[in-house]
């Protein structure tokens, strides 16, 4: 079998109907016989939006939070784009 890695980038996540064509492409790669590894990352300008928002908490927020925080907006994306399939 085809193994396939995809990484999707920001703003190919930036709405639902970009979500639905990315899990369209993936399906008729599926359908083709590949195995797909998709990585996605955050939506739009998630991941600048939860910066700001965490410096508006503190000036110096703590990498381990920070991390965690981040880390939300790949699973916003991955879980969409798994209901999307």
């Amino acid at each position: 079998m085809n193994l396939v890695v995809q990484k999707y980038g920001g703003s190919s996540l930036a709405s639902a109907e970009a979500i639905k064509n990315i899990a369209h492409k993936i399906k008729l790669k599926i359908d083709k016989g590949a195995n797909i590894v998709s990585v996605v990352s955050a939506m739009g300008d998630t991941t600048d939006s939860l910066i700001n928002l965490a410096q508006e908490i503190t000036t110096n927020p703590d990498s381990r939070e920070l991390d965690l925080l981040l880390s939300t907006g790949e699973l916003v994306s991955s879980t969409l784009l798994t209901m999307a399939l």
